[in-house]
């Protein structure tokens, strides 16, 4: 029986939600994955549904969820499904949810400068996620965070002080995994519109990530 995934596409229309669902739904599929691509967070109040999923990425920015809601997502991630995604999609969705933050391990708070050149350092070469990538290139937003301590990184950036002098030299986890219950958690902190997945790097993070917290 193939795994399944379920997109959840929504929120803020500034980060390309379903133009970026659909890509790693059709990267997913050749996998050997069943997809399916979710325009309301209702689909979190079927327990049953959500059970016999492999994997959730919420794509999401913004927005509200309900505490029903969260509360399913929850549970279906502490019973072992997959919670993967990226940048604000994953991150900076559903603002005044802690749980939901506290279950991610992370949260956007800044991009200083908006869209500019950045660098990804990647940190753990042994992980499967990161294995064999190399260090890259960004133009896009470089995400300032508030993060779990917990977490395990693969990747990091680094600041300089060209925006705002202070955080001159801080260094910045990119993408990171963890677990939550029985569930694995991946993200990363790329993927701004759909444009930055044309970074081979950028977009093969993210698909091993995807993969790697499937059950």
């Amino acid at each position: 029986m193939a795994k399944q995934a379920l997109f959840l596409a929504g929120g803020w229309d500034g980060h390309q939600p379903q133009e970026t669902a659909e890509l790693f739904a059709g990267l997913l599929r050749e996998a050997g994955y069943a997809t399916e691509i979710s325009n309301t967070l209702d689909v979190l109040l079927d327990a049953d549904k959500l059970a016999g999923l492999s994997l959730i990425v919420p794509v999401y920015t913004m927005s509200k969820i309900s505490e029903d809601q969260v509360k399913g997502l929850k549970e279906a991630v502490k019973g072992g499904v997959g919670l993967g995604g990226w940048h604000g999609g994953m991150a900076d969705a559903f603002r005044d949810s802690t749980p939901y933050q506290y279950m991610v391990g992370g949260q956007w708070v800044a991009h200083p400068g908006g869209i500019i050149d950045y660098r990804v350092q990647i940190t753990d070469h042994t992980h499967p996620i990161t294995q064999g990538i190399s260090d890259f290139a960004m133009h896009s937003e470089q995400y300032y965070m508030h993060v779990d301590p917990s977490n395990q990184v693969l990747a990091t950036t680094t600041f300089n002080g060209d925006h705002d002098a202070w955080i001159d030299g801080v260094v910045m986890p990119v993408a990171w995994t963890r677990c939550f219950g029985a569930g694995r958690v991946f993200y990363a902190s790329v993927g701004h519109v759909l444009a930055d997945f044309d970074v081979p790097e950028a977009r093969e993070l993210v698909r091993r990530g995807l993969i790697w917290a499937s059950r």
